[in-house]
């Protein structure tokens, strides 16, 4: 009774709790309500009612009995089926093997001897479900026995079992009086309980062998054991258990009112024959007399578990499911989740649409934002909101996605475990590869170093060939100006390669020590028509220190992360090493991508920790106590180990640490130098550590320069304590790191002394500052100033245009061609390059720049050797900007005459010129061509005849001074005489300059050539006389020239200067007219014609030219004028001139010592022809006429129309 009571009690205390938890819940907030979201399958999946109209008839349908729900794994297949039976009045009987089942089964698979034993035990558990669903009182003959609960009913039974049971025993005892009859006995209602005995004891007999009865139907026997022996049917183990156990089933739908049998994820098992089996149970037990309804089987599946078109011949109707959530549409379902849980924003919404692509599993989803939420109440107590929610996201991701290897995680092991456990790996992995890439780079610079001499001796060859094609093949030596050679063998290595390239001429020798120049204006032009070659060996090395710079950025880069390794991220290093770890990603298996995704993204890193668990702080973090393990087990930690408490890392240290390698960690330094009164026994052992093993040290440096945060003070403390410092760290392999630092850090006053106490630091600055900028881009250009720094070269630091512009401004650059263009260019804003190297020191004085023209004078001599005479095209210097700098003192001549000699710009007075460079300016023709110039040149100290005459011979000098009239007075006296007496004048020079002469001189000078003599005769500058003429050598044609020039005056007076006719005969030759000399003949004996065939043959064509007779002319004269005068046309005419003065005979004789055809006209039968002319005509006329020829005639056919006939006398 007691216990009944309990029931009772216990019945109405759970409807109670019921009650109040439903009215808890009403007045419950609504967020609380949707914090959480279960995850079993909705009845709410259908709203539009498509499937549950699939599913209605499919239920309907008499012909349907096997019905396939099918589509993929979380496509909603339950929550259809859910959402159908809600509505409908079904009464569903469910079987599903949970999801882990397959898990298990897959181990069976491993270890059970046969695939029909695990199809055993899935059917088992199907036929559990089946029967111990239902209640153990509808299946009262079931032969699965079931603990059955004890209902209200059971008080009535077990006091009908106790009545039954006391009235046996009551009548058992009155057996006698039963048997005698006496037990009933008297027949009265008075004797009612006797009766009432007698008849429970026989209703309670009834019943126990009813029930002994109906237990015998679930009785079967299934083995016969002895004591050594037990006998067992074969088919009890090979047999499938539900085809065993059909009765069962069959008595099962006989006994219950399920219509619809729903079976789930028994596709996971890949096995279609559990399906056959099933198919035919269906089919047996809806043939079953004692079933009286349509039974169906609806089964919910993949697609896949059938081959081809099998499925569509066991399932008489199929039904796709679309499926709610895949890869493409997940992102909506976790931005549900957000905004379910009002997360306002705290996930990186790209790092949810990037996730969602590994989540296609809505109740997987639902599930991690469950935890979130849970996590997140735990973790953020504080409300400061203080974690990376994304990270927390992505733990719990992993945590459902890799369950096993989460659990796993906490003990250090598994997969990412043996990732994480894999850190220093990566970073010693990390630190060789870039000090690999480091060790590659210095030595590619090396090498290049060692290759920029190899380029400039190629460069160097090339330009040797072309120079020795112009050469002489046997050349030995070549000069610049005569004194100092150099052999060709030795050339390209010669020092003074560069400047005999440049040359415009140069002298050559050869084996036969001759000497000469050879013109060298177009040998860089030839080899290159776009670069000279000082162009080229500059872009040689300016390409070999850009990629230098290039090379010592990407060294400086490396070096900081190695610094930085142990702050770097993890996935960055994870990255670094992907290839590393690729067996580990694989061991994630099927769904390792999103592993991969989580970790190499960075979500999933070594801070996982404080996501997994609740932090309690103490006074050492897990990094303090390794670093101090690694002290105490004598290994130096790397120099950047990250250490949380460094006060209490010191505080722990032993003294003697501090003297030690240990000490050399970035925190530690940083905490030592930061207190300098707390530890100045430490600090000290510090600075002597490093002292006294520097070179050990690098590492630490390198790191601390890259993190630490005392830099500076470490720096001005070495420096003050450790006068080796400066020279031992230009010393050292990584000095451009250390003096970069030293430039950036040390205090200006130090600076400033250290550069005075040594040129060393200085020269190191220069030579380096393109380095050290690139490490160092802020650094104040003050400092560089305290340091007495000239930039070597500014184009090299352009990218610094503060530091450019600073040092500009204060002159602080060494003069060089590309400093003063970048300094024009940049920092002046100039952009006339054209005028700038053209022009240079014009264009520097017209900026009006004080500061830079300050800077030019301070090096003047510098400035015209390294820029003027460098700049090949620097020809263009105005007079003002030549004259100033022939004004200024100190500068070497030589240099000077360089550049004088490239302008083409002329002086226009020599005035301004200093006098000792006046000889100068004239023999580089450098000065305006006036003669006021001339003058002044002659007057002053340093005149040189030979150089003004070399001066004046130059055609563009004739040109222009000769435009300008050459006064007559005093004060070019000496001019003119000057002019007169230049024999070292070319001809045409001197011709030129004696014509501009206004005046004649009364003789010849006596300096000058024949040549200028024949000048002066010519431009008629010498008046003529006597002794002028006298004055002219006789032995050579002056006299007949000057005699020539002035014939008018000669034939005047003859007499007066006493000539032969042996010079007449010399005038007779000379450019005068016919008339003139028809006159010198008439003065001349002509009675030597006959002896003097010469002088006849001169005064024969002139007699002809003439037409005049001459008295006292006879036949023998004729003869001998007629015979040496030439051609025979003159022959001819003179013979028609003079034939009266001879017999016929003595004619004869002229012809026949005349030429053919004349000789031929003697007597015979031959016909001479002679060639028509007048003068041929009038010669055989008056041969006719003479009676020497018989007669002559022209023409007489068609080839002879040209010829004049002559007919011969006979005899």
């Amino acid at each position: 009774m007691g216990k009944s009571s309990a029931t009772l009690i216990n019945w109405l205390g759970g409807w109670f709790t019921k009650l109040g938890a439903l009215l808890e819940g009403i007045g419950r907030p609504i967020d609380t309500k949707t914090k959480y979201v279960n995850l079993a399958p909705t009845d709410k999946a259908d709203k539009d009612g498509v499937y549950s109209e699939a599913l209605l008839f499919a239920t309907t349908d008499p012909k349907v009995r096997n019905i396939a729900l099918t589509g993929p794994y979380g496509s909603g297949k339950s929550s259809i089926i859910g959402s159908f039976i809600k509505t409908q009045r079904i009464r569903p009987l469910y079987i599903s093997l949970a999801a882990f089942a397959k898990e298990n089964n897959t181990e069976i698979n491993y270890t059970s001897a046969s695939a029909q034993e695990r199809r055993q035990e899935i059917e088992r558990s199907i036929l559990q479900q089946m029967l111990y669903g239902a209640d153990a009182n509808n299946l009262p003959l079931s032969r699965f026995k079931r603990i059955q609960s004890p209902g209200f009913l059971a008080i009535l039974k077990s006091l009908y079992i106790m009545l039954g049971m006391i009235s046996v025993w009551y009548v058992f005892t009155k057996r006698e009086m039963i048997l005698s009859g006496s037990f009933f006995e008297p027949l009265s209602v008075s004797n009612w309980p006797k009766f009432a005995a007698f008849g429970v004891s026989l209703l309670f007999l009834w019943s126990v062998l009813h029930n002994f009865y109906v237990a015998s139907f679930g009785l079967s026997l299934k083995s016969i054991s002895l004591r050594d022996v037990e006998i067992r049917p074969a088919s009890d183990n090979l047999d499938s258990i539900l085809n065993r156990h059909l009765d069962e089933i069959i008595y099962f739908f006989q006994s219950t009112d399920y219509d619809l049998v729903v079976i789930e994820d028994l596709d996971r098992f890949e096995d279609a024959e559990i399906f056959v089996t099933l198919r035919e149970i269906n089919s047996l037990v809806n043939a079953n007399a004692g079933v009286r309804r349509t039974i169906r089987f609806l089964y919910a599946l993949r697609d896949d578990v059938f081959v081809n078109t099998e499925r569509t011949k066991f399932f008489e109707f199929i039904i796709p499911v679309i499926p709610i959530i895949n890869a493409s549409n997940s992102i909506d379902m976790v931005l549900k989740q957000e905004k379910r849980l009002r997360l306002d924003g705290r996930l990186d919404p790209q790092f949810l649409r990037e996730v969602s692509r590994y989540l296609n599993d809505l109740r997987l989803i639902q599930n991690i934002f469950n935890e979130y939420a849970i996590y997140v109440a735990n973790l953020e107590t504080d409300g400061e909101n203080t974690l990376n929610a994304d990270k927390l996201l992505a733990i719990l991701i992993y945590k459902n996605v890799y369950p096993r290897d989460f659990e796993q995680l906490h003990r250090g092991e598994g997969n990412f475990a043996r990732l994480l456990g894999r850190l220093d790996e990566f970073l010693a992995h990390s630190e060789s590869t870039r000090k690999a890439e480091i060790a590659e780079l210095e030595r590619k610079m090396h090498i290049a170093e060692r290759q920029i001499p190899s380029d400039l001796k190629e460069l160097r060859r090339i330009y040797a060939m072309a120079l020795v094609e112009k050469l002489p093949a046997e050349t030995i030596s070549v000069s610049i100006d005569g004194s100092s050679y150099t052999p060709i063998t030795l050339l390209v290595g010669s020092e003074a390669f560069d400047q005999i390239i440049a040359a415009k001429t140069i002298v050559w020798r050869n084996v036969y020590n001759h000497m000469n120049r050879v013109d060298l204006s177009t040998l860089q032009h030839e080899v290159d028509a776009q670069k000279t070659y000082l162009q080229r060996k500059g872009e040689i090395e300016e390409k070999s220190e850009e990629k230098r710079s290039e090379n010592l950025r990407r060294i400086r880069e490396l070096r900081s992360q190695i610094a930085s390794l142990r702050t770097i991220k993890f996935d960055e290093l994870v990255r670094s090493g992907a290839e590393r770890v690729t067996d580990l990603f694989n061991e994630f298996g099927d769904k390792g991508d999103l592993a991969r995704y989580l970790i190499l993204e960075g979500y999933l890193d070594d801070t996982y920790y404080q996501y997994t668990s609740l932090f309690h702080s103490g006074r050492l973090s897990p990094n303090d106590n390794k670093f101090l393990r690694q002290v105490r087990a004598f290994r130096t930690p790397d120099p950047g180990f990250q250490i949380d408490n460094p006060n209490e890392i010191i505080a722990a240290m032993r003294e003697a640490d501090f003297e030690q390698s240990y000490v050399l960690n970035v925190k530690l330094v940083d905490c030592l130098l930061s207190e300098p009164i707390r530890y100045s026994e430490q600090a000290r052992k510090l600075l002597e550590f490093i002292s006294s093993h520097f070179e050990v040290c690098e590492d630490f440096f390198d790191a601390y320069y890259a993190t630490g945060g005392s830099v500076s003070e470490l720096l001005a403390r070495l420096a003050e304590a450790w006068k080796q410092f400066i020279p031992t760290a230009i010393a050292s392999e990584r000095n451009l790191s250390h003096l970069t630092q030293i430039v950036t850090h040390l205090p200006a006053g130090v600076l400033t002394t250290i550069a005075r106490g040594s040129d060393e630091f200085p020269n190191f600055v220069a030579s380096r500052l393109p380095d050290i900028l690139a490490t160092a881009p802020d650094l104040a250009p003050e400092r560089l100033e305290h340091i007495g720094l000239e930039i070597r070269d500014l184009p090299s630091i352009s990218r610094y245009p503060g530091i450019v512009r600073f040092m500009v401004l204060r002159g602080r650059f060494e003069l060089t061609i590309a400093n003063l263009e970048h300094a024009f260019s940049e920092v002046l804003a100039e952009s006339d390059l054209r005028a700038f190297r053209e022009r240079n020191y014009t264009t520097l004085r017209s900026l009006n720049d004080p500061a830079l023209m300050k800077r030019v004078q301070r090096d003047l001599d510098l400035y015209l050797s390294d820029v003027l005479l460098e700049l090949e095209a620097n020809t263009q210097e105005d007079a003002a900007a030549i004259t100033d700098l022939l004004g200024r003192e100190g500068l070497d001549e030589d240099k000077l005459r360089e550049f004088l000699d490239r302008q083409a710009a002329l002086l226009p007075t020599l005035e301004d010129v200093p006098e000792k460079f006046h000889t100068m300016v004239f023999e580089l023709r450098r000065i305006m061509p006036t003669w006021k110039n001339c003058i002044l040149f002659m007057a002053g100290s340093g005149f040189a005849a030979e150089i003004l005459v070399a001066y004046l011979d130059s055609k563009d000098v004739r040109a222009a001074i000769l435009s300008d009239r050459l006064p007559n007075d005093p004060e070019t006296l000496q001019l003119r005489q000057f002019l007169l007496n230049a024999n070292g004048l070319s001809d045409d020079g001197y011709r030129e300059y004696v014509r501009k002469i206004p005046n004649m001189f009364t003789n010849f000078p006596k300096s000058v050539d024949s040549a200028k003599l024949t000048i002066l005769i010519d431009e008629r500058k010498i008046t003529f006389s006597k002794e002028s003429l006298e004055r002219l050598d006789v032995n050579t044609d002056l006299p007949v020239v000057f005699v020539a020039e002035n014939i008018k005056a000669y034939l005047a007076d003859p007499g007066m200067f006493g000539l032969d006719d042996v010079f007449r005969e010399r005038l007779l030759q000379a450019a005068i007219t016919d008339d003139d000399k028809r006159a010198i003949v008439e003065l001349m004996d002509l009675t030597t014609l006959t002896e003097l065939p010469k002088r006849a043959a001169v005064i024969g064509p002139i007699l002809d030219r003439t037409n005049v007779r001459i008295s006292g002319l006879d036949a023998a004269k004729a003869r001998s004028l007629i015979l040496h005068s030439r051609p025979v046309e003159t022959q001819i005419s003179l013979f028609n001139k003079t034939y009266s003065t001879m017999t016929d005979n003595e004619a004869r004789e002229v012809l026949a010592a005349l030429p053919n055809p004349f000789s031929e006209i003697t007597t015979g039968y031959h016909t001479p022809r002679l060639p028509r002319s007048d003068e041929n005509r009038t010669l055989v006329q008056w041969l006719e006429t003479r009676g020497i020829i018989s007669s002559w005639s022209e023409g007489g056919g068609v080839f002879l129309s040209d010829a004049i006939r002559v007919n011969l006398k006979r005899r």
